[in-house]
């Protein structure tokens, strides 16, 4: 195992690199994004690319901070990252918080190819058509994450899946399911509904109720939940390429369900569905 350089100066040419990914266009030049914290850290050096290699490259610690997170900087290390201790200065330099834990790490981007994710047949799927606000891109992908979803699509109209924030929501589950990113919505629902998947387009103006459907029986099989923007929701247009638009029933006096909260309901309904007798993943006795 190796061991971290000697402490980083705030003018060392590495602080600046890591410095420049806060802008998307070299992050997207550099095909390279910053994790913060131990838990993104940790998943970062976990994660292995197409040949291996593990999506961390390179990792800046406080003293403090590789003391109390030992076992990741020695996983980093012998995953091959180049580790810096680095002072409190230097993390604000390179880091998009106030208080970033101690940990910075510059990873490889992990985005699958669109055709990957559909050749590996994927039951239930989250497209993010319009959504523009980078904490709520992070915390959609986070409970596609938690409900089981194969992989979350971000279109050309979506915020960037490397801002940043968007890292942050995700809370490490960014490096836990394939996500494509820049498809056209158009190609991404002729690409899901080719390879047998429904679409799904969650809307509170739907002319679907997600009960009605529940009771019908019709989410058992493969799903594609489209959401649309925080604030106007989906183009007609986009509703349009769907098999049905569902509205979540508001059952009591609020007036709608945020972005985050209304994702959760329907990609937990579907894998509630799926999972039960019958649905696409139940498991039938031998």
């Amino acid at each position: 195992m190796g061991h971290p350089d000697e402490l980083i100066s705030p003018r060392s040419t590495r602080v600046a690199a890591a410095r420049r990914l806060a802008r998307r266009n070299f992050r997207t030049k550099e095909r390279r994004f910053i994790a913060e914290g131990p838990q993104a850290v940790r998943e970062a050096v976990e994660h292995r690319g197409p040949t291996g290699e593990s999506t961390l490259i390179e990792l800046f610690a406080t003293v403090e901070a590789a003391e109390r997170y030992s076992g990741i900087i020695e996983a980093a290390l012998d995953a091959g990252a180049r580790v810096h201790y680095a002072s409190d200065e230097v993390l604000a330099e390179v880091s998009q918080t106030v208080t970033p834990q101690g940990l910075v790490g510059v990873c490889h981007f992990l985005d699958s190819p669109f055709e990957e994710i559909l050749a590996a047949r994927p039951k239930l799927v989250a497209v993010l058509a319009h959504v523009r606000d980078p904490g709520n891109a992070g915390t959609v992908l986070r409970c596609a994450d938690a409900a089981g979803a194969d992989a979350v699509v971000l279109t050309d109209a979506s915020v960037d899946l490397y801002n940043p924030k968007s890292v942050r929501a995700s809370v490490g589950s960014l490096f836990h399911l394939p996500v494509a990113v820049g498809v056209p919505v158009e190609q991404a629902v002729e690409g899901l509904r080719a390879a047998g998947v429904r679409i799904l387009a969650a809307d509170g103006a739907g002319e679907d109720d997600l009960d009605a459907e529940l009771d019908a029986g019709t989410m058992g099989g493969p799903s594609a939940w489209v959401f649309g923007n925080e604030a106007w929701g989906l183009p007609e247009e986009t509703r349009a390429l769907a098999d049905a638009v569902v509205r979540v029933p508001i059952h009591g006096k609020a007036e709608s369900l945020n972005l985050a909260t209304a994702a959760a309901v329907c990609l937990y309904a579907s894998a509630r569905a799926q999972r039960a007798p019958g649905g696409c993943r139940s498991v039938t006795p031998s």
